[in-house]
């Protein structure tokens, strides 16, 4: 079974946060890290910025050959749980699409963007460019 990354924003913040205190993006990251300690397969990373600055907190997650999915609008104090179960989901597909009914509703509504594998393991449709070469 392929890696799953999940990268987290730790530079969210919410309107909430505590100017002295760990941004929101940064407690989100804790809280997925001591959830996942131990699951096979996962990596669990920190990242800068995803530019969903609107949205925090926000979480990406790809794998290798599976699509890669962009989610906004996290708790930081009870989204870890729900996160981790959108990720072993989305690990037991070949593809990384879950149907939709199957996914946790924060990750239904908290969706920003589907990015296609890369590199994209569907042919080429008849005529383009590249499949005439």
């Amino acid at each position: 079974m392929p890696e799953t990354v999940l990268y987290v924003c730790t530079t969210c913040r919410r309107p909430d946060d505590d100017p002295d205190g760990p941004r929101a993006g940064a407690r989100l990251l804790e809280a997925l890290q001591a959830g996942s300690a131990g699951t096979p397969d996962l990596r669990v990373e920190a990242v800068e910025c995803l530019s969903v600055c609107k949205r925090p907190c926000t979480v990406a997650v790809a794998s290798a050959d599976r699509w890669t999915y962009v989610y906004g609008d996290m708790d930081p104090a009870a989204s870890a749980e729900t996160i981790l179960a959108g990720l072993a989901a989305y690990a037991a597909t070949s593809d990384g699409i879950v149907p939709w009914r199957e996914r946790p509703e924060a990750f239904r509504k908290g969706v920003i963007a589907r990015i296609p594998p890369f590199p994209d393991p569907r042919p080429l449709p008849a005529g383009t460019l590249e499949a005439a070469e």
